[in-house]
């Protein structure tokens, strides 16, 4: 059974759309991060233009963003004051990401960029994630205790910059500069990937600022709601490139799929997670990154870039 999607331009199977959608969804609840960053590539493999990929994207993931924050709220595990910090730099960065992006997309190069995008930031991630994980199973294994990162006490000099805050519910005092930075950063990638950032802004508040994992996740999952909400509306306004009819079917499948994937995370060892997710998220960016070597089946194209229209 299919259905047309009338922004992409292009009839598609709903099974296919929701058994993806699910499968990513039983992903996500696995391994407690958000799908996107799965699903956007997943999306334009199948032949979904990457522009309406990445913005279709966005509203699922703010959508499913919803349910989480609502939880994480109601158990006073929501840091609002670090949140308006994240959710300040997260628009800025997601005013410029949108820039670019339609600025790549009126100059024909917006596929190259995503593509060269993933390709680093999956290796990069995926490369440290499996180093870490494969340094834990090794040093379990030998009987000796895993290293903390960094001796209780002891803080970072970015933590000790001007504009210093204290977040009483994150148990934090520190500048806000390097965290509206690292909000910037995320906000941008968001937009441009079509990401809600989690799986990076999540480590990085807990190794980099040491909020407990308690607090963490509920306002990620906050600053994620606000920056894809705000980057799925200008994608739909200045682009127009958010396919409604595919992001309710993505937000439907994956929704069914995080409860699976929920239940099937407690049977699973902690450390047997993160060699999985390191070793998917490098099977990602390695896909990606043959698409780049493989010449493609028509050397020319007869579509022109915006700016040519």
């Amino acid at each position: 059974m299919q259905i047309y999607l009338p922004i992409a331009e292009l009839p598609i199977s709903i099974l296919m759309v929701l058994g993806l959608s699910g499968a990513v969804g039983f992903i996500s609840g696995l391994f407690g991060v958000g799908g996107g960053f799965l699903l956007t590539p997943l999306l334009i493999f199948l032949d979904i233009p990457p522009a309406v990929a990445v913005a279709t994207v966005a509203a699922q993931v703010a959508g499913s963003s919803m349910t989480g924050v609502l939880t994480y709220w109601r158990r006073r595990a929501l840091d609002f004051k670090l949140g308006s910090v994240l959710v300040s730099g997260g628009i800025i960065g997601t005013i410029l990401g949108v820039l670019f992006f339609n600025s790549m997309r009126r100059l024909g190069q917006l596929e190259l960029v995503i593509t060269l995008s993933y390709v680093t930031l999956f290796t990069f991630i995926g490369g440290l994630m499996l180093y870490d994980a494969l340094r834990a199973a090794l040093r379990v294994r030998a009987g000796k205790p895993v290293r903390r990162r960094r001796r209780a006490g002891t803080h970072p000099w970015w933590m000790g910059l001007p504009l210093r805050v204290r977040f009483y519910h994150s148990q934090l005092y520190a500048s806000v500069i390097p965290i509206a930075i690292l909000a910037v950063v995320i906000g941008f990638i968001g937009a441009v990937l079509g990401v809600g950032g989690g799986f990076i802004l999540v480590p990085a508040l807990i190794y980099f600022f040491r909020i407990p994992p308690a607090v963490v996740v509920g306002t990620s999952l906050f600053q994620i709601l606000v920056t894809m909400t705000g980057a799925t509306l200008l994608h739909a306004v200045t682009n127009q490139s958010v396919d409604m009819i595919l992001a309710v079917l993505l937000l439907l499948g994956g929704v069914i799929g995080a409860q699976f994937g929920g239940r099937a995370a407690r049977n699973l060892n902690v450390d047997s997670f993160r060699l999985l997710l390191a070793l998917l998220i490098l099977s990602v960016g390695l896909r990606f990154a043959i698409e780049l070597l493989i010449p493609p089946s028509e050397p020319f194209s007869v579509v022109l870039p915006e700016s040519a229209r």
